[in-house]
């Protein structure tokens, strides 16, 4: 039993001794790797240089591998050449960082705002830090911050703005879209933060040529690329920038002049000279040409330059009140194109056009064509004829001629002029007269009427007392029990007659 125990023993310090062995060995197997990693990083340079086929002309080489830079302490290093005169440096940190603070090859450092402002330039912003230093300690550097892992540091030796060339013939007031790229030393720039560092814009230079209208003109900046998205930039990042030109300059020779600008310098690329033409569209009125009421707008083009059969318009017309009415010219043809106003009243007659057509070498093209305005008058109005002569009234100053009567026969003229003579007391005399004739007649053969009556009545008055008393006549059924009308009337005739005779 107590050999077993023993054996147990020797048998677990075995293990145990081996596996302290082990961690030791990994121990110095990882300190043994990071000695190779610095000892790569340092030798990565002179490694480069002897070999042809990796050569590298870039004044800043970005020291390490992945394995390197993924060390915490060893981030954004990169190495100097010794035969650099002057080095400019772009750090892209998170938004809001302080700025980064460079370590030199001898561990000395670079603060911002404490620096030699004769041999260290520094500009640092929201989201970057630009510094140019002039005769930069050669060897390796570091720079500490919140420098992007994607974006640890970018070297700027010789940005270039690559644009699309301008169109061979171009009229003043037309509307374009370019697109462009950045290469600097002569690659592409693929850094999504590099839109934040620089301008770009294309500027017109005068070439101040006697023979064209745009001489003595002062420089025009023509368009500002940007690559955010944003107007006509497609995607935002993605490298390609975008410009829209609005050439609302004068006409003539002009030197077009590419810039790129940063916080540090400029550079500027000069191009061909071109030639702006004059707005190839041409307004004109007809007034009433579309008959009485209408004013008819006649459009038309330069056809030495402009396909007239592409022509399409889309305006506007502001009439004198400041009523808006928009239209559209949408059919084809040779002829110029026309439109009616209503002149429905006098004033200035304003009209605003855009133009869409094609160019007679085959370019299709947008044209802001100048406002076209005109006075017109309203629509005519009926004559009046003014009694007034001079301001006076012939007939009140006995001014006016007199006319003579053409001669009539005395027979003729007396019942004219009877009936001149008559006024309307006469004729209120005669009304009078005719009326009361009839009344009196009326009267007449009122009276006539009782008294017929009244002797008629008499004989059956007579009868009718000779009857008895308590017999009742046919003619007492027939008559009304009190007279009503005219029998009413009649009855206070014949009561005024028997008291008469009583």
């Amino acid at each position: 039993m107590q050999e077993q125990r023993s054996v147990r023993v020797w048998f677990y310090w075995v293990i145990l001794l081996s596996l302290f062995i082990h961690l030791t060995a990994g121990a110095q197997s990882q300190e043994d790797e990071r000695d190779a990693a610095r000892q790569l990083a340092d030798s990565a340079v002179q490694n480069a240089q002897s070999s042809n086929a990796t050569i590298d002309t870039s004044p800043l080489t970005e020291l390490g591998d992945e394995y390197t830079n993924s060390i915490q302490l060893l981030q954004n290093r990169f190495r100097v050449d010794y035969n650099v005169k002057e080095i400019t440096m772009v750090f892209f940190r998170e938004y809001g960082s302080a700025p980064v603070v460079l370590v030199r090859p001898d561990g000395s450092k670079l603060f911002q705002g404490r620096v030699d402002e004769e041999k260290v330039q520094w500009y640092d912003a929201d989201t970057f830090d630009m510094i140019t230093i002039k005769d930069p300690v050669p060897g390796p550097w570091q720079a500490v911050g919140q420098v992007l892992p994607e974006s640890r540091v970018m070297v700027l030796s010789n940005v270039e703005l690559h644009a699309e060339p301008l169109p061979n013939v171009l009229f003043a007031g037309e509307i374009l879209k370019s697109t462009a790229y950045l290469t600097n030393n002569g690659k592409p720039i693929e850094n999504k933060q590099f839109r934040d560092v620089v301008d770009l814009e294309i500027e017109f230079k005068s070439t101040n040529n006697p023979n064209y209208g745009n001489f003595g003109t002062n420089d025009q900046r023509i368009a500002t690329f940007k690559d955010d998205g944003r107007g006509m930039d497609e995607r935002p990042g993605d490298g390609v920038f975008t410009g829209q030109f609005n050439l609302k300059i004068p006409a003539g020779e002009w030197k077009p002049i590419f810039r790129v600008s940063t916080p540090m310098y400029t550079r500027e690329q000069i191009g061909e000279l071109i030639v702006l033409h004059e707005n190839p569209v041409s307004i004109d009125v007809e007034m009433d040409g579309g008959g009485e009421g209408y004013h008819k707008i006649i459009i038309d083009v330069d056809r030495e330059l402009v396909d007239i059969e592409s022509l399409l318009v889309d305006g506007k017309v502001k009439f004198p009140n400041s009523d808006m009415q928009n239209f559209s010219l949408t059919e084809g043809g040779v002829d110029p194109r026309e439109h009616l106003i209503v002149a429905y009243e006098e004033g200035i007659f304003r009209v605003k056009l855009t133009a869409y057509g094609t160019t007679m070498d085959g370019r299709d093209f947008i044209l802001d064509v100048p406002e076209y305005s005109f006075v017109a008058e309203g629509p005519a109005e009926p004559e009046v004829e003014d009694p007034l002569i001079n301001g006076k009234d012939p007939i009140v100053d006995g001014s006016a001629p007199s006319i003579t009567q053409p001669e009539v026969p005395q027979d003729d003229m007396q019942p004219n002029s009877v009936e001149d003579e008559m006024d309307d007391g006469t004729l209120t005399l005669i009304l009078v007269a005719v009326n009361g004739s009839i009344v009196l007649i009326g009267v007449i053969a009122a009276a006539v009427i009782i008294i017929m009556r009244k002797k008629a009545s008499a004989p059956k008055q007579a009868n009718s007392t000779a009857k008895p008393s308590g017999e009742t006549t046919d003619a007492d059924l027939t008559m009304e029990s009190e007279p009503k009308g005219f029998k009413k009337l009649l009855g206070l005739f014949k009561k005024r007659e028997k008291a008469e005779k009583e």
